[in-house]
């Protein structure tokens, strides 16, 4: 080995951080927006929320469910929480295999028409499929991930200095040693969250690509398999004779007893309206780290309790932690904050470290860009400053576009990727310092503006809003505030003229350090 083993290490850094890193920009940006997708959903239909979760909610919810998908082989609810508001309602139609849904609009009784929109599901999606076909989307997201961990991994082996280099940050001196400096702050800020989110995320996938051990312990039969490490109550098989379905208020009343602090987050109804209609009322985990899944299963015509289920064994106890540090569906707001900002510190990390491969093979005076480089360069202003412009786009899309227009939340979802089309068309128009001052300048204006285009559209704006003490609409608006005010900041930043570079620090050390 003719290179020592950091100087091996710092090379497998650079290229298992650099080669998946655009795509692992969207999915930690992405993914962190999803940690307020409840948020964002309301944010995007505020006349849908409801202040009140109890048996009546679920009683209307059923109706409207009898009313719209009588013949449907399955109904599932979504119940309203304080971070999402929205009661959800799935259906499966007879001789279909995906669910149908929409949002309950609680003046009407009625599944609301007007103003549908993907909300945050649609980054929450996007972040492990890309928008792709799933398959695909969460084989090159996870595969990725797994590139993620080496790159982490092989940075906290190559950075020796790391946790000094925390406390160090030099701005004056050459760009590729500032952008390494933010670069190696970042990563030592969050680096629990960083292994965490990337560990477990992986472990959200790994019965698609290690299922060896699934398929030998039960012969192939994956939903054996979940059904025992999630507790998944079995389906029953119909019985053919029709049956009216039994009063659900008292059955959610009896789960609210049994569960007075995590109170009923879902319910599912297997074959309504046939004799052997199963009904399933799921504990609600708000209050909790883990994801422990725990389920009361009553007869569907009768009403009595036939079972309880819930999560036992020490290994799937430990799943559920896991999963519930990935998945974030605590409502503990300050630990909610704390993930927000260390996804947005992880995010931070892969930018600057994409931007510093740039910035250390910049070219000197005189000496012309070749194509890799110039390549490199419009990705990565195209990722690190064209993704939000398209997210808050995206927003804007959902105040801008017609109430009633047919296929609303499309629409909104070809706005996002147009206007990322556009910023990766103007890098490549516009290359240097200018092209990122002018990006950052856009994505500020669209920010600041936001909430004022909110107070126009709808009566939920920070004049209202803060005085009602309503801080899930308030604090949306002021969290694109803050944003926008952030790129306002790098904009004008990037629009100075650039101090001369102090002399640089050797290259054996930026080598050494993973530049």
């Amino acid at each position: 080995m003719r290179q020592g083993f950091r100087q091996c290490m710092a090379w497998l850094h650079t290229w298992a951080g650099l080669i998946p890193g655009w795509i692992l920009f969207a999915v930690f940006l992405t993914g962190t927006a999803a940690y307020y997708r409840g948020e964002i959903s309301t944010w995007m239909r505020p006349e849908l929320r409801l202040t009140e979760n109890g048996p009546d909610t679920a009683a209307m919810a059923i109706r409207e469910l009898q009313r719209i998908a009588p013949g449907a082989t399955g109904w599932f609810i979504g119940l309203p929480t304080e971070s999402d508001p929205l009661l959800r309602l799935y259906w499966r139609p007879a001789g279909e295999r995906r669910f149908r849904d929409g949002i309950l609009d609680p003046a009407t009784g009625r599944v609301a028409q007007a103003g549908r929109s993907m909300g945050g599901e649609f980054f929450y999606r996007f972040h492990f499929e890309l928008h792709m076909p799933p398959i695909w989307g969460r084989w090159i997201v996870c595969l990725c991930a797994m590139a993620m961990l080496v790159a982490i991994l092989s940075g906290v082996i190559t950075h020796r200095r790391i946790f000094a280099d925390f406390f160090t940050f030099r701005p004056g001196k050459a760009g590729h040693r500032s952008w390494l400096d933010a670069h190696n702050a970042l990563a030592v800020l969050a680096l629990p969250y960083h292994l965490m989110i990337t560990y477990t995320g992986l472990l959200t996938l790994v019965a698609m690509f290690m299922p060896w051990g699934m398929q030998a312990a039960y012969k192939g039969d994956q939903q054996a398999f979940f059904a025992e490490a999630l507790s998944i109550a079995p389906t029953p098989r119909p019985a053919g004779q029709a049956a009216p379905l039994t009063d659900i208020a008292p059955l959610v009343a009896e789960a609210m007893r049994r569960w007075p602090e995590a109170g009923v987050r879902r319910i599912g109804i297997a074959f309504p309206g046939d004799a052997n209609a199963t009904v399933v009322l799921g504990r609600g985990d708000r209050h909790e780290l883990a994801i422990r899944r725990q389920e009361l299963v009553f007869s569907g015509t009768a009403g009595e309790l036939r079972g309880a289920t819930g999560i036992t064994l020490p290994a799937a106890r430990t799943v559920a932690v896991a999963f519930g540090l990935h998945f974030a569906r605590f409502e503990l707001p300050f630990l909610h904050l704390l993930f927000f900002l260390s996804g947005l510190a992880g995010t931070a990390m892969v930018g600057t470290g994409l931007v510093m491969w740039v910035a250390k093979r910049a070219p000197k005076r005189g000496e012309g860009r070749h194509a890799g480089l110039r390549l490199a360069e419009a990705l990565n202003m195209g990722t690190v400053f064209g993704l939000p412009v398209a997210m808050l786009g995206f927003f804007w899309a959902n105040r801008l576009l017609p109430a009633m227009l047919d296929q609303r939340p499309e629409w909104e979802i070809r706005i996002f990727f147009a206007l990322w089309l556009a910023a990766y068309l103007h890098a490549a128009l516009r290359p240097g310092r200018r092209g990122w001052a002018e990006q950052a300048a856009a994505a500020a204006l669209l920010g600041l503006l936001l909430p004022v285009l909110n107070g126009l559209t709808t009566r939920h704006h920070l004049g209202a809003s803060l005085p009602a003490g309503d801080w899930l609409m308030a604090g949306m608006d002021l969290g694109f505030l803050g944003f926008g005010l952030g790129f306002a900041l790098a904009a004008r930043r990037l629009w100075r003229a650039p101090r001369p570079a102090a002399a640089e620090a050797p290259p054996g050390r930026l080598r050494a350090e993973g530049a």
